[in-house]
């Protein structure tokens, strides 16, 4: 298993300061290498919580993670920046690419935090190679203002993969789009997942999204369900 989730709990407390809101209950979950595996469920729901928590962007409130492993609650903050750059690939709603920079630069800024010099010719060999997978290939040099909705999220899943992340979490990265450029970017998902052998965990309103997948799972009122 890369991913175990045990009895994770995560709790808020209420603006009032009064008592405090119980967002996920008791979710277990067990995710194998390779695997590709959607999260369901309405608006306010827990998703994008349970995803950060997979992710390490947040904490549980009780409850542990074990990832490829690791507990990141034994881990310093410098060895989980280094985790959720080298080991995770995060896609999100919005692709978060910087306006000033290249397709080519957006894909290659994960890579320099830890990336020695002598590595920079293998990153970008490594980058134009996954551009022309997703049909990038003549878009190197464009900036994210010449391109369309469907090349924004294609620019931000090379991105997440640039790394070889062991594990991508994909959190609604169709929300913004028109359903073709929608269906188009989950079919590129499940074939990387497939070619890449990286494991992928969408949140996704789409129905048709999450019949891509090997398994969906429901949240609803804090639990996760088959």
């Amino acid at each position: 298993m890369l991913l175990e989730l045990n009895h994770i709990e995560k709790k808020y407390p209420l603006p009032s300061g009064k008592g405090e809101i119980c967002v996920l209950k008791d979710i277990s979950l067990k995710v194998a290498r390779g695997e590709a595996i959607a999260v369901v469920g309405p608006s306010g729901s827990g998703k994008s919580t349970l995803l950060n928590i997979i992710g390490s962007l947040d904490k549980p409130t009780s409850g542990s993670v074990s990832f490829a492993g690791k507990n990141p609650a034994d881990l310093n903050d410098a060895e989980l920046s280094k985790i959720r750059n080298l080991e995770i690939g995060f896609i999100f709603q919005l692709h978060h690419l910087l306006p000033q920079c290249t397709v080519l630069e957006n894909v290659l800024i994960p890579t320099i935090p830890f990336g020695p010099k002598k590595d920079e010719g293998d990153a970008k060999a490594a980058a134009v190679k996954l551009l022309q997978k997703v049909g990038l290939e003549s878009h190197l040099d464009y900036f994210p203002a010449q391109l369309s909705g469907g090349e924004l999220q294609r620019t931000a899943v090379v991105r997440a993969l640039i790394n070889k992340p062991k594990l991508i979490l994909a959190d609604e990265p169709t929300g913004s789009l028109d359903r073709e450029s929608s269906e188009n970017l989950g079919r590129l998902l499940v074939e990387l997942n497939k070619v890449e052998g990286t494991t992928l965990i969408v949140v996704t309103h789409s129905s048709e999204i999450a019949r891509l997948m090997d398994k969906t799972y429901k949240l609803r009122n804090g639990k996760l369900r088959t």
